[in-house]
């Protein structure tokens, strides 16, 4: 009996391990993300009409509060993420490895936003994972043009305050191409 229906138990099994394990879930999309259809890439549009008008706070870990008109004339990478995202989770690396690449450079800033309801379980999730990104929580209305409600989402400010990339969903962080794209942002 088990041998005649073998293959659609196994069918159930890796379904039900999709829909109810954000693990397996997150595994499968990082899967995805090798493929690179997934690549992030910032628009080479440079126009006034994509300028930040709206900014919002933030505070860190340790409770300092910031905004993000502060950090005009540097390039800014926000990521929206929560700790409970499967799409966010499967992103994670690849934002980790361009985070160690580029951390030590002054024109970049990274503001990883957090959306749990308490920043200490986005914390622990980080030191789990053995992750170095620093983590943020808005304390201030978020512009729509900057957040919609979709996680992750991520953008990319260059230096004159121009939204050069808004991404909603998981992407590769990774890619020489975006790398590319970031150094002459950073020029």
């Amino acid at each position: 009996m088990i041998k005649k229906h073998f293959s659609t138990i196994l069918f159930v099994i890796v379904i039900s391990a999709l829909i109810f394990s954000p693990d397996a879930k997150s595994f499968l999309i990082k899967q995805l993300m090798f493929t690179g259809l997934f690549d992030a890439k910032i628009s080479s549009v440079n126009s006034e009409d994509n300028t930040i008008r709206n900014h919002f706070d933030f505070k860190d870990y340790n409770g300092n509060n910031r905004s993000t008109a502060d950090l005009k004339g540097k390039v800014i990478f926000i990521n929206f993420w929560a700790s409970w995202c499967p799409p966010c989770i499967a992103e994670f690396p690849s934002i980790e490895k361009f985070y160690s690449e580029y951390k030590s450079n002054d024109n970049i800033v990274f503001l990883m936003i957090n959306m749990d309801d308490e920043i200490e379980v986005g914390k622990q999730f980080l030191d789990k994972k053995k992750y170095s990104l620093p983590i943020f929580q808005a304390i201030s209305k978020i512009p729509n043009e900057i957040y919609s409600g979709a996680l992750p989402t991520t953008v990319i400010v260059d230096k004159k305050g121009i939204i050069r990339m808004h991404h909603e969903g998981f992407a590769d962080y990774g890619g020489e191409k975006f790398h590319l794209q970031i150094k002459q942002l950073l020029e």
